[in-house]
């Protein structure tokens, strides 16, 4: 426990109040690649406490940047949790207890914690030296960042929690302007990557670019298709909302309760699994993280509970209660895994959708969505023909309810999928 929290903590000891400290410090440098041109570094530093209390079935919240403060700020923190405490509107049920706490593996890399700005800057002077050996006629930019952080919850309860990770992110966009066409490629990691991820990133963004450029809008198309993992991604994001506890328990959700079926596959959030960049070992309010299984073989058995919305619903916290020092906990997923299946999709001929676009659009309850697709092709012996500007329509159950998993996944960032073989319509 850093020496602010342990003073902070001494000053809530003699308030009749439960209380929670969260603390993080961290810092990230960052580098964005224009044309490629190396155009912007930066670094950035943060650091700050946040304090919940709980009085008299109330919730009062209020946090400090930094983590030096003085006695009276640290006793002005206090007065304004307490004060807004006993005015909030915001129901209190209480903090976890402490339970054993399982470390996950790889979330930490030395050497990301001790690189140095400089070499990091060289290392993105080296990806901007890439798009440059790589381009042909597409204009390349992309972005690479590096991340530490060390975050910390204490309660009246008696967690006493601290753990530090650590973050690789790297992004390629390559576009043609004539004919037009568009590329992007993301991914993030845990421990630092070599260059080849790099190269790996430019060769993807101009590859799609390519494909863009060659895609004409599809004649409308109603039947069987297949998603590739970015859309089943967007996809997910419109349905998922549905297993939020908060939605659940303020009836925004399509389920009131766990058991109802709505397909034949199995969804599962982990914040357990070694080396991903969604893994933590306890979340924002000290619970630890676990494997929570929400679509069982099409059947909905639990959704994802912070520690309040559990208590509503009289469930048990599964441990997804996200936040920064400045915000209360909310509601949010760590990795996300549709399990493969027993399709064999990787060969497939006929309709595929790479990137839709547009899921904020859509209506999660009634599951309606209108998705423009940035980028999809036919295969016909072998040959692609790709496609652009269609919209993909429909229901996300009726979809989901067609849905039959590949046998081979893949990751991007947090989420992991097969691709999916579902009934689908483009207009």
């Amino acid at each position: 426990m850093i020496e602010a929290v342990e003073r902070l903590v001494k000053l809530l000891e003699s308030e009749n109040v439960e209380w929670e400290v969260f603390y993080q410090f961290g810092r990230s440098g960052s580098f964005r690649i224009e044309r490629e041109t190396l155009e912007r570094s930066q670094r950035k530093f943060y650091s700050g406490i946040g304090l919940r209390v709980g009085l008299k079935g109330r919730l009062g919240f209020s946090y400090i940047t930094g983590l030096h403060p003085g006695e009276e700020e640290l006793k002005k923190l206090v007065e304004r949790a307490v004060k807004l405490a006993k005015i909030s509107e915001v129901p209190f049920r209480g903090f976890p207890a402490g339970e054993r706490v399982n470390r996950v593996k790889g979330i930490y890399d030395r050497a990301i914690d001790e690189i140095p700005f400089e070499e990091a800057h060289r290392l993105a002077l080296e990806y901007a030296e890439l798009m440059r050996e790589k381009k042909g006629e597409e204009t390349l930019s992309g972005s690479l960042s590096l991340a530490v952080g060390t975050s910390g919850v204490v309660n009246s309860n008696g967690i006493e929690l601290e753990e530090r990770s650590t973050y690789m992110g790297v992004s390629a966009y390559a576009v043609l302007s004539e004919p037009p066409g568009t590329g992007s490629y993301r991914q993030s990691f845990t421990s630092l990557q070599p260059v080849e991820e790099l190269e790996r990133a430019v060769e993807k963004a101009i590859d799609e670019a390519r494909l863009s450029a060659r895609a004409r809008k599809l004649e409308p198309y109603s039947g069987e298709l297949v998603l590739e993992p970015n859309a089943l991604a967007s996809i997910m994001e419109v349905f998922l909302s549905n297993l939020y506890g908060d939605e659940v328990y303020h009836g925004r959700s399509r389920f009131s309760k766990p058991g109802e079926v709505i397909g034949d596959f199995s969804l599962v959030d982990d914040s357990t699994l070694p080396e991903l960049p969604g893994s933590y070992s306890f979340d924002g309010e000290g619970t630890p993280g676990q494997r929570t299984l929400l679509v069982e073989d099409g059947t909905v058995r639990n959704f994802l509970l912070d520690h309040t919305y559990a208590s509503f619903l009289g469930m048990e916290s599964t441990g997804n209660a996200l936040r920064t020092f400045r915000s209360v906990p909310y509601i949010g997923t760590s990795n996300l895994i549709l399990e493969p299946g027993e399709e064999s999709l990787e060969d497939y001929e006929g309709v595929i959708v790479r990137k839709v676009f547009g899921e904020h659009t859509a209506n999660p309850v009634s599951g309606d969505f209108s998705l423009t697709v940035e980028l999809g092709y036919v295969v016909e012996n072998g040959e692609l023909k790709p496609f652009k500007d269609n919209m993909l329509v429909g229901n996300v159950f009726e979809l989901l309810r067609t849905l039959k998993p590949g046998r081979k996944a893949e990751r991007i960032s947090s989420f992991v999928s097969p691709r999916g073989l579902v009934e689908g319509r483009l207009v």
